[in-house]
């Protein structure tokens, strides 16, 4: 007869933002074994009286000060050996932070918590590495058919920065004059506002409305 293995469940999330022209991606250091002193995503386990979700917005407020973002689960992540700790499973989500909307509040676990461009990440602890792939891999494909990555916009914005967020997810350059055409009847509302930096006054935008799904 097998013997039955005790399953613990955790969430963990992906935290994205726009600073200084780059995605990011916040991490903290735990201050506890496994990993100790090595850097991981916010998460931890899910307590008996609480839900999925509600463990992971306990999570980001702990970590971020808020939960007045967007929160989309990712994918369950099950190996056997993902935690040296025993059968752990995480059901990973990933949030969207607008720039400047979040600071970092460091939570009992965690000796410290910082921004994190991609390119820059280091050996993070657990599998973590490949939930960030994934969620990376889940926005840029929503960018192709909702406006998923404008919650990284702030709410007025020029055609300019709408470019730079959609190059910045995707790590490429994009024509302008394709990506003014691929962005007619998203739901773009032209303002009687200007953005006045440099010699041409660039008109602002925001959403009439969003598609997340």
């Amino acid at each position: 007869m097998m013997e039955r293995q005790k399953l613990q469940v955790t969430v963990d999330i992906v935290i994205l933002t726009i600073q200084d022209q780059r995605l990011k991606v916040l991490l903290v250091k735990r201050g506890i074994p496994p990993f100790e002193k090595q850097y991981a995503l916010p998460g931890g386990f899910v307590l008996h009286n609480e839900s999925l979700e509600d463990a992971a917005l306990r999570e980001l407020r702990e970590e971020t000060g808020t939960t007045d973002v967007y929160l989309e689960q990712l994918y369950t992540f099950g190996a056997p050996d993902r935690d040296p700790r025993g059968r752990v499973v995480t059901v990973a989500y990933y949030a969207l932070v607008a720039p400047g909307n979040s600071p970092l509040v460091a939570g009992t676990d965690a000796a410290e918590a910082r921004w994190v461009a991609m390119e820059d990440l280091p050996k993070l602890a657990f599998d973590h590495r490949k939930i960030v792939d994934t969620a990376i891999t889940r926005l840029r494909n929503k960018l192709e058919y909702t406006t998923v990555g404008f919650e990284l916009l702030p709410r007025k914005f020029t055609l300019a920065q709408l470019q730079e967020m959609y190059e910045i997810i995707l790590a490429k350059p994009l024509d302008k004059r394709n990506f003014r055409r691929k962005t007619e009847g998203i739901g773009l509302k032209a303002l009687d506002e200007w953005h006045r930096t440099g010699r041409k006054p660039a008109r602002l935008y925001t959403f009439a409305k969003k598609r997340r799904g």
